[in-house]
């Protein structure tokens, strides 16, 4: 059977970039990975598929040799191994395939050693008020991941003595290597899945793997004057690691709701605060809510427009890692009085005529108008 062209086993154009390249292996090795589909033989052919694909793809002269010839190209006696070809070459599938093997699965070489199945990474989202982003907060987080586990002691074993034999597939190196035409490839070793060692008796509870899946509570410190879409990094609270090896790490994603009154922007508070058209003409003094709980008064003076700010110093949000706070602004909008009664009605009639009489009292409104009388005036209407 023909093999599918690569760039079609990882669903991505001809002219994909590495990031491109990168993010479609992602979600596919995710989808397809062994350990997520255990003894489905189709996954398990199209994880292989996919992880050739990509390790060809990623590599920038193994992608010009594919692009020219096609599979051939690693077969032997294709036509790259001829004058100019790269049949000289030995190319190892190390570097970027074992690092998103690291961050999807919590196998690779963290700590150092390639044979070590470092718990994976895990990911909680939290949703927190403006005002608990403000002081600071710690919430309980409730995570299902793996866990140690206690009847071996996360050996994976039941023997209390020896554990493990080395594999006889890698001979205790973690991985193996195979000829692809002129291409010499290193892959994760499938006997022992990198571990260098396999486990003579099993653990009958977690089955070898020395983790069980357990749900477990997290308190985590939300720090004042966090951002909406901060990244908080708890390490070693992630996954525990596979017979022994270090755990992985939690993200916690904070998110922020909105609220009512406030509007953030960095660490200054904007609160758009609606005035009534006499408070605005003739000035007042109001009394708005602060971010701490507080209250702060804030004189209006007389003739105020809509769009215009008023600070107070201090009294906005918190900053990160500092005792410092930013400014509060607030914003006025006048508002149009609605439903009038008869009188109400009858007193902005006599306010209109004695308007008119002194145009000074919305110098705005009538310079414009005056502007506009002068435009019909120039015969350019």
């Amino acid at each position: 059977m023909a093999k599918q062209d690569y760039y079609a086993t990882l669903g991505v154009a001809k002219d994909a970039s590495a990031d491109d390249l990168k993010r479609a292996y992602r979600k596919l090795a995710m989808q397809y990975h062994p350990d997520r589909n255990p003894g489905d033989k189709q996954a398990e052919a199209r994880f292989k598929d996919v992880s050739e694909a990509y390790d060809i793809l990623k590599d920038d002269q193994k992608r010009a040799a594919y692009d020219r010839f096609g599979h051939a190209a690693f077969e032997q006696g294709g036509g790259a191994g001829g004058p100019g070809g790269f049949g000289g070459f030995d190319f190892s599938a190390t570097g970027d395939l074992g690092d998103i093997f690291d961050q999807m699965f919590g196998m690779g070489r963290r700590g150092g050693t390639g044979r070590t199945r470092t718990g994976a990474d895990l990911r909680q989202g939290v949703e927190i008020d403006l005002a608990d982003a403000f002081s600071g907060t710690k919430v309980n987080l409730r995570v299902p991941t793996r866990v140690r586990c206690e009847a071996c002691n996360g050996s994976g074993s039941e023997d209390k003595g020896k554990a493990a034999d080395t594999c006889p597939t890698c001979h205790g190196a973690g991985k193996v290597r195979a000829q692809q035409g002129f291409f010499l490839i290193e892959r994760t070793c499938p006997t022992c899945g990198g571990q260098g060692r396999v486990i003579r008796n099993p653990c009958r509870v977690c089955h070898g793997a020395g983790t069980v899946q357990r749900e477990r509570s997290i308190a985590v410190q939300i720090p004042a004057g966090v951002e909406d879409g901060t990244r908080i990094r708890l390490s070693g609270e992630g996954e525990a690691g596979g017979q022994g090896a270090p755990n992985g790490d939690l993200y916690v994603h904070v998110s922020i709701r909105p609220h009512e009154f406030f509007q953030r922007e960095q660490a200054n508070i904007l609160m758009r605060v609606p005035l009534r058209m006499t408070q605005a003409a003739l000035g007042d003094e109001i009394e708005v809510p602060v971010i701490d709980g507080t209250r702060a008064k804030v004189k209006i003076p007389p003739g105020t427009q809509t769009g215009d700010q008023f600070r107070l110093r201090g009294k906005g949000f918190s900053v990160l890692r500092s005792a410092a706070r930013g400014d509060m602004f607030i914003q006025v909008a006048v508002e149009t009085p609605q439903n009038l009664t008869p009188k109400q009605r009858e007193l902005l009639e006599a306010f209109e005529a004695e308007s008119g009489a002194h145009s000074k009292g919305s110098p705005d409104h009538e310079g414009f108008f005056a502007k506009v009388a002068a435009f019909f005036e120039g015969g350019r209407a």
